[in-house]
C-alpha cells in the first residue's frame, strides 16, 4: 500500500525593492521618451509666435448679382471691418463679459484647459470625434491666429494638442492683458466684423470705447456662433444669448442683479457705419447662409458667389419704399402716420429664387435702425395669414377629423358674420371684431376671405382647429409658428409672429399650384481655384395643397368684386392684370402687410417701425399696399399677362346667395361659383321663404282672409343666432308665426348675452345702480315669454320683445339659464352659462 506523498510547496519570488525601482525608472524613462517624441512630432512644424498676425486674413470673397454685377467684395483686412484698439480703450464691461463667457479662469489658468485636453484624448481613444468648444481664450487666440485655415477646420486630437502647445507658449511669452487684447481685436463677431471696434461700428454705429453694459454683453455672446446669434438677422436669439452672458457675469461677481436687470431691459439702438455695398441686407443674409453651410474656415479660401438677386428690381424696391414712406410722413391732409420702415421680398414662385430682398429703406440710417433686416424679423401678420386658414378648410386632407359640419367647406359656404363669443383655452370669453367695427350678417367664404372679415375667419379656424392650421403653416414654410401652446383662435387674425420671407414663400405655394416653394438665394459657389462647391438645382417639388384648392384661394384673392365692399373697386390692389393679393394689419397698428402674386411673381411687403412703436391709423391697403402695387407694376412691365388657370377636377355651378345652396324659384340673387368635384351643393336653398300676408294687417293671411287682401312675400329667414343682427340692420322679418328653422344645426334657445365665461369688473367710480348688464336670448321661433334663472333665482317672466332682463352687477361667479314659451305654445330651455363679476 502506497503512502501519500506531501505536495511540493511552490515558492513565490517577490521582486526586490531594487527590482521595482529599476522597473519604475524604465517605465518613467519610456514615458519621458514617448512624451518627448510626441512633443517633437506635434511641435516640429508649429508656427513661431512672431507670425501671430500672418494667418489673420479676411476672406477675399465676391458676391455677385444674378447677372454678374458686383454686390460686395470682402478683401481688405485693414478696411472698415477690422480696426485694432488698445485694451485701455475697450470698456471693462466688455472685457469682463468676454472672460465670464469664454474663460472664467482666464487670469489664473496656465493658458490651456488641462481637463479639456484629457477629455479630448479619451474621446479620441474611444473612437469619437474631437469637437470644438471648451478652449481657453489663449487657446482660441492660438488657433485663430497661428494655425492655418485648413488645420483650424479639423476636429482631431492632433489639432487640439498642437493648439494647446501654442497656447502654452503664448502664455509664457505674453501677459494676460496682451492675450486678452489680441482676442478682442481679432475675434470674428459676425456680419463681417473682425474685432470689437468693427463689431461696435457694425452693430451700433459707435466706437467700442462707448459701449455700455447691455451692448457689451450682446457682443460678448456672438463669437461662439456668430451666424446664429447675428442680432440684425436673428434678434430674439441674440437677446437670449445676451441674457446668458449677463447671468454668467452675475455669477462671476462682475455685475449686480440690478445692473443685469437694467441691461436686459435696455432697448438697443442698431446702426452701422456707412461703406460701399449694394443690397446690404441681402448680402449679409447670403453671407450668413454661407457661414452656416461651410463654416468660417472655408470662407477664408476666397469664393465667388453668384446669387439670385435681380439688382435692378432691388434698387426699384428701395426707391419705391422711400418714396411711399415719405408720402406717409404727411398725407393729403398733412397727418403723419409714424411709419418709418418697410421691407420687401420678391420671389419667383416656380423656382423659389429671391429676386429682391429689402430689409429696410436705408441700411445706414440709425434713426430707423436701418441695419436690422426686417424681411427676416418675426412680426405679427394680421389678416395676411387668413388664406392659409381657408385653404385648410377647403382641403379634404386637412379638414378631415375637424368639428362636425360639411367637410371640406367651399367658396360658397355660408358663414354668419354676427356677434359671436368663443371660449379660449384659458376659459375666457373672446369676441372678435371686424376692422370696420361692424358685422355683415350672412356671407360666403369667398366674400369673407376677399373682404378680410375677422369673425368668419375665426369661425373657420374654430371649425378646422388650431393644430390643423399650425400643421399646414409649418409645411408651407412658416418656421416661427412652432409652439402650439402659445396660440388660440386669434392665430388666424395674426396672433403669431412670422417672417416676411417665409410668408411670401407660403403665398408662393398658392401661385405655384400647391407645390412647395423653398426660398433660394445662391446660384453658384466657386473657389478661387475653380472648384465648384455648390450649384443651384431645382428642388424636388412637394405637393402641399391640392392644386384645385390653390386655384380657389388665388381666384378669391384676385376677385375684385368680392373684396370691393371692403376695399372699393379701384383700390391699389388693382395692378392692371390678374393678381391675387391679401392685406394685413395688427389691431394696434404696429404691423402692416400686403402679400400678393401672379403665376410668375410673388411679392410681400411689410410697413411699420423697427422699434415696434405703433403707426397712426394706417391699414395694410394704405401702408404696404401702395409699395406692393408700384413694385408689381414695375417688375411686370412689358411682360405678358399670365392668368390663373383652373386645373381639372373643378366645376362651376350656380348657387343661391347667401346660403350657397341650389337656387329655388323664389331665390332673388344667384352667383356662379367654383367647386371641387363632389362638393357642389345638392340641396335647395331654405333661407328664402314665401309667406301669405294679409295686406290689411301685415300679419299672416288665414283661410278667412279675402283673396284680394292676400299677397305673397319672400323673406330671408336667418338662423336664430343671426336674427338679432337682422333686426338691428333693418332686414325685413316675417310676421310672428312658426318659422322653419334655417339649414344646419341650431339650438332651440340660446343665451346670446352675456357671453359665456365673461369677466366683469365693478368700477368704484360709478354708481352701483348704473352698472348693469343685459340678459338676452335668441330662438328658432318667435317668442311669447322668457324666464331667466340666475343662481337658482327666477327672474321674470318677460313677455314683451326684445325679451331682455337688466341686472345690476354683483360680485361672484354666476350661473345663468333661460326657459321660453314659443309662439307655438312649446316650451324650450337653454344651456346654462357661467360668468364672473369682480368687486
Amino acid at each position: 500500500m502506497l503512502e501519500s506523498q506531501p505536495m511540493p510547496r511552490i515558492r513565490r519570488l517577490r521582486p526586490s525593492r531594487a527590482m521595482l525601482l529599476r522597473l519604475a525608472t524604465t517605465a518613467a524613462g519610456l514615458l519621458v521618451v514617448a512624451a518627448v517624441c510626441a512633443y517633437q512630432w506635434l511641435a516640429v512644424d508649429l508656427p513661431a509666435l512672431d507670425r501671430l498676425t500672418e494667418n489673420l486674413t479676411v476672406p477675399s470673397t465676391r458676391l455677385l448679382a444674378r447677372d454678374g454685377r458686383l454686390l460686395y467684395e470682402i478683401a481688405d483686412p485693414a478696411g472698415v471691418h477690422h480696426t485694432t484698439v488698445p485694451l485701455a480703450d475697450i470698456p471693462l464691461a466688455l472685457q469682463q463679459a468676454t472672460i465670464a463667457t469664454e474663460d472664467a479662469s482666464f487670469y489664473s489658468n496656465p493658458g490651456v484647459d488641462v481637463v479639456g485636453i484629457v477629455r479630448a484624448v479619451w474621446i479620441n481613444l474611444t473612437g469619437g470625434e474631437v469637437l470644438a468648444g471648451g478652449s481657453t481664450l489663449t487657446q482660441q487666440v492660438a488657433r485663430n491666429m497661428l494655425l492655418d485655415p485648413q488645420e483650424r477646420a479639423e476636429r482631431t486630437l492632433t489639432r487640439k494638442l498642437r493648439e494647446s502647445i501654442l497656447a502654452w507658449r503664448l502664455a509664457r511669452a505674453y501677459s494676460k492683458d496682451e492675450i486678452l487684447a489680441l482676442y478682442l481685436n481679432q475675434t470674428y463677431y459676425g456680419h463681417l466684423a473682425y474685432g470689437v471696434e468693427a463689431a461696435a461700428q457694425t452693430f451700433f454705429g459707435k466706437p467700442a470705447a462707448d459701449l455700455d453694459l447691455a451692448e457689451s454683453a450682446l457682443l460678448a455672446g456672438l463669437p461662439q456662433a456668430p451666424s446664429f446669434y447675428d442680432p440684425l438677422l436673428y434678434l430674439e436669439a441674440a437677446q437670449e444669448r445676451q441674457g446668458v452672458v449677463l447671468d454668467l457675469m452675475l455669477k462671476q461677481g462682475y455685475v449686480t442683479e440690478e445692473a443685469a436687470r437694467l441691461a436686459r431691459a435696455e432697448t438697443l439702438q442698431w446702426s452701422a457705419a456707412a461703406f460701399p455695398i449694394e443690397a446690404p441686407h441681402f448680402v449679409f443674409y447670403v453671407w450668413n447662409l454661407l457661414e452656416r453651410r461651410y463654416g468660417p474656415e472655408v470662407l477664408y479660401s476666397g469664393l465667388t458667389v453668384w446669387t439670385t438677386l435681380d439688382l435692378d428690381l432691388t434698387r426699384a424696391a428701395q426707391d419705391i419704399a422711400r418714396r411711399r414712406l415719405a408720402g406717409l410722413a404727411g398725407d393729403a391732409a398733412g397727418l403723419p402716420h409714424n411709419a418709418t420702415d418697410a421691407a420687401l421680398v420678391a420671389l419667383d414662385p416656380r423656382t423659389g429664387q429671391i429676386l429682391a430682398l429689402l430689409g429696410s429703406p436705408d441700411y445706414f440710417n440709425a434713426e430707423i435702425a436701418g441695419a436690422v433686416n426686417l424681411a427676416l424679423a418675426p412680426r405679427q401678420p394680421g389678416s395676411a395669414i387668413k388664406p392659409l386658414t381657408y385653404a385648410a378648410a377647403f382641403s379634404p386632407e386637412y379638414c378631415a377629423g375637424t368639428a362636425p359640419g360639411a367637410c371640406p367647406w367651399t367658396a360658397a359656404t355660408m358663414l354668419l358674420d354676427v356677434r359671436t363669443a368663443f371660449v379660449t383655452k384659458e376659459g375666457f370669453s373672446y369676441v372678435p371684431q371686424n376692422y370696420d367695427r361692424a358685422y355683415h350678417g350672412p356671407v360666403s367664404a369667398r366674400e369673407a376671405l376677399a373682404g378680410s372679415l375677422n369673425l368668419p375667419a375665426v369661425l373657420t379656424l374654430d371649425h378646422i382647429g388650431v393644430p390643423t392650421l399650425l400643421g399646414l403653416a409649418g409645411r408651407m414654410g412658416l418656421t416661427t409658428l412652432t409652439d402650439p401652446e402659445r396660440y388660440d383662435l386669434s392665430l388666424t387674425l395674426g396672433g403669431g409672429e412670422v417672417r416676411l420671407l417665409d410668408l411670401t414663400a407660403a403665398f408662393g405655394v398658392f401661385a405655384n399650384g400647391g407645390q412647395s416653394v423653398e426660398p433660394a438665394a445662391i446660384l453658384r459657389v466657386e473657389r478661387s481655384d475653380g472648384v465648384v462647391l455648390d450649384q443651384w438645382r431645382p428642388p424636388a417639388a412637394t405637393r402641399l395643397l391640392d392644386e384645385r384648392v390653390a386655384f380657389l384661394i388665388s381666384d378669391i384673392l384676385a376677385d375684385n368684386n368680392a373684396r370691393a365692399p371692403t376695399f372699393g373697386f379701384n383700390s391699389v390692389l388693382q395692378i392692371g392684370r390678374p393678381a391675387a393679393v391679401k392685406t394685413g394689419t395688427t389691431t394696434d397698428y404696429r404691423d402692416n402687410w400686403t402679400v400678393g402674386y401672379t403665376p410668375d411673381l410673388v411679392v410681400g411687403v411689410w410697413v411699420g417701425n423697427a422699434n415696434n412703436s405703433p403707426m397712426v391709423n394706417l391699414g395694410g391697403v394704405a401702408g404696404a399696399g401702395p409699395i406692393w402695387h408700384d413694385f408689381m407694376r414695375a417688375a411686370l412691365l412689358g411682360k405678358p399677362e399670365t392668368p390663373f388657370s383652373a386645373p381639372d377636377g373643378l366645376v362651376r355651378q350656380e348657387v343661391c346667395v347667401p346660403s350657397g345652396r341650389l337656387p329655388t324659384a323664389i331665390c332673388p340673387r344667384t352667383r356662379t361659383e367654383w367647386f371641387l368635384d363632389g362638393t357642389a351643393p345638392t340641396q335647395p336653398d331654405e333661407l328664402y321663404q314665401a309667406f301669405q300676408i294679409d295686406t290689411r294687417t301685415g300679419g299672416l293671411a288665414s283661410a278667412a282672409t279675402p283673396p284680394e287682401y292676400v299677397t305673397t312675400r319672400v323673406y330671408l329667414v336667418l338662423p336664430p343666432q343671426a336674427q338679432e343682427w337682422a333686426r338691428q340692420n333693418g332686414l325685413p322679418q316675417p310676421p310672428e308665426a312658426v318659422i322653419a328653422a334655417a339649414p344646419g344645426p341650431s339650438a332651440a334657445l340660446q343665451i346670446i348675452a352675456p357671453d359665456a365665461n365673461t369677466i366683469y369688473q365693478i368700477s368704484p367710480r360709478l354708481p352701483r345702480a348704473s352698472q348693469q348688464i343685459t340678459f338676452r336670448v335668441a330662438a328658432a321661433e318667435p317668442l311669447r315669454a322668457v324666464t331667466y334663472t340666475l343662481d337658482d333665482a327666477l327672474l321674470g317672466p318677460v313677455t314683451e320683445a326684445p325679451f331682455e332682463w337688466w341686472w345690476a352687477l354683483e360680485p361672484g361667479t354666476h350661473t345663468l339659464s333661460a326657459e321660453a314659451v314659443l309662439a307655438s305654445g312649446a316650451t324650450v330651455a337653454s344651456a346654462a352659462i357661467m360668468f364672473s363679476v369682480l368687486p
